[in-house]
């Protein structure tokens, strides 16, 4: 048994010593200049692209309802970082955002998108379109605008039928009369 205890505690001692020359070497794979670029890399982290639009509205103006419109949304990179728009959507289907690049927009320079109206609603109309970008907010928001009148193409729908129409929905539906007991014992009693 003796021969059997010296050899556990060589074995315990080797592992020791291989445990602990392992762990020398990975401090000793911590470099200087790991450190600087690990400090580099956390420095540039915190830097962001900053999308700058020429106008944050485009007003139309007043359209006839159903005229196809398009304007052109011009933008450049102002912050310290390549700029990257992942997605430009709209509010609804009747405004269409499109022709924008998905490549890396570096800082200082240009770039633009069009947006496209189909003329759809009455009276006035907002809608918003968002442009998704690695920006520090990740979302810019541009609106359109316009005042669209009514189509002079419609069908026209007699007064008289507007009225009665207005009427039956602004009717009351007749309420059914309930009549209870208030004598005692016959509380929630209805008698018809």
């Amino acid at each position: 048994m003796n021969i059997m205890k010296k050899v556990l505690f060589g074995l315990g001692a080797l592992c020791l010593i291989a445990f602990t020359s392992c762990k020398e070497d990975a401090t000793s794979k911590v470099k200087a200049e790991n450190v600087a670029e690990a400090a580099k890399r956390d420095a540039n982290s915190t830097k962001f692209p900053v999308l700058e639009f020429d106008k944050s509205e485009h007003d139309f103006g007043e359209l006839e309802s159903k005229t196809n419109v398009e304007t052109v949304f011009s933008y450049t990179n102002t912050g310290d970082a390549p700029l990257v728009i992942t997605n430009i959507s709209s509010s609804c289907g009747c405004t269409i955002p499109k022709d924008w690049s998905r490549e890396p927009l570096a800082a200082g320079k240009d770039g633009k998108f069009t947006v496209k109206f189909n003329g759809a609603g009455n009276g006035n109309v907002t809608k918003t379109v968002t442009v998704t970008a690695n920006t520090e907010k990740g979302r810019e928001v541009v609106r359109i605008k316009a005042f669209i009148k009514p189509n002079p193409n419609a069908p026209q729908i007699p007064a008289s039928v507007n009225l009665q129409t207005a009427a039956k929905k602004a009717a009351p539906a007749a309420a059914k009369v309930v009549k209870s007991s208030t004598q005692p014992g016959h509380e929630g009693h209805n008698h018809d």
